[in-house]
């Protein structure tokens, strides 16, 4: 047997409520050309074996750390283990509708070299986004497009996007391999958008595939608004910008970038989470000069311009209004 066109990685840690939901969602897909890379990333409760046993007639493969490695280290170590043409990542709290793998590989076909992002309806109000794509602003802010809003409102044609919600994405795997995977310092948020990122800047465009519908719950694992999610968001924020923001963008955006930072300090004081964050910048710039030099070489291998980079980006005033209602 062949290599599979598919590798779908999944990582265990916290969520096994969801387990048998995500793979009977995989068991159930309709392109069938795919392996699947199941990660016990470090979980106190390993997999239910009889569980497993019941998907068999997929190409599943666990994969076991003693440690929980983030989801940036977990997805790199699973896909080190990868022999697909294309990493597809899956949350272990996300379950995609029956076309969603055929969907993918039409959109490889006819985008080659390109990266995907997936529609995210509420696992549990499918009336309503999770979002479409991830924003990213001049200032260095991210968020995603269209959280928490009616289907209604959502996009219906396939478009080119800065980046993809890594809860459900495609990349070719060379690409992936490419720029090193995932940055693991970051462990765990904002990791996706300086992946793709990094992307970007080596050539790697990314295209929102409506049609290809992935119900999410979100926040499975670490819980909204956590401390945890609250303190490295707010570090891997600064590292993204410092990292990823090409060329004359970042000495025009920093002023931006900073008066951001120092709204979010003003009002950490105010917030049950705030020691995290005043923690999680601290940190962040503990780490700039490690970051630099990241910088440096991310940089030096762009190929594509800074002109056709700024038009990917979210240049609205009211994007800080919209990252905090979110």
């Amino acid at each position: 047997m062949g290599k599979p066109f598919f590798t779908v990685v999944m990582l265990f840690w916290k969520s096994e409520q969801f387990l048998p939901r995500s793979l009977d969602a995989l068991e159930q897909q309709r392109f069938k050309d795919f392996e699947v890379i199941l990660l016990d990333n470090g979980a106190e409760t390993p997999p239910d074996p009889t569980l497993l046993e019941k998907h068999r007639q997929l190409s599943l493969r666990v994969l076991r750390s003693e440690r929980n490695l983030g989801f940036a280290g977990g997805n790199n170590l699973a896909a080190r283990e990868a022999q697909g043409d294309y990493l597809v990542l899956l949350n272990g709290d996300a379950f995609p509708t029956p076309d969603w793998l055929e969907r993918l590989h039409q959109a490889a076909l006819e985008h080659p070299g390109h990266c995907f992002a997936s529609r995210l309806l509420q696992a549990e109000r499918p009336d309503l986004l999770d979002g479409e794509w991830n924003i990213y602003h001049v200032g260095g802010l991210a968020l995603r497009k269209n959280h928490n809003q009616p289907v209604l409102k959502a996009t219906e044609r396939t478009r080119p996007v800065i980046s993809a919600c890594a809860a459900a994405s495609a990349y070719p795997r060379v690409a992936f391999e490419l720029v090193g995977g995932f940055d693991e310092d970051f462990f765990a948020y904002m990791e996706d958008i300086d992946l793709d990122l990094r992307l970007q800047l080596a050539g790697y465009p990314f295209v929102y595939l409506p049609k290809a519908v992935v119900h999410h719950v979100g926040s499975g694992s670490s819980g909204v608004r956590s401390k945890f999610a609250t303190y490295h968001g707010q570090r891997n924020l600064i590292w993204t910008f410092v990292k990823d923001m090409p060329g004359l963008l970042f000495y025009l955006f920093l002023p931006l970038h900073v008066f951001y930072n120092l709204l979010y300090l003003l009002v950490s004081f105010a917030l049950p989470a705030g020691k995290a964050l005043r923690q999680g910048k601290r940190d962040a710039l503990r780490q700039l000069p490690k970051m630099w030099q990241k910088r440096k070489t991310i940089q030096s291998n762009r190929q594509i311009s800074i002109l056709h980079f700024s038009k990917l980006l979210d240049w609205n005033p009211l994007a800080p209004l919209l990252k905090s209602r979110h």
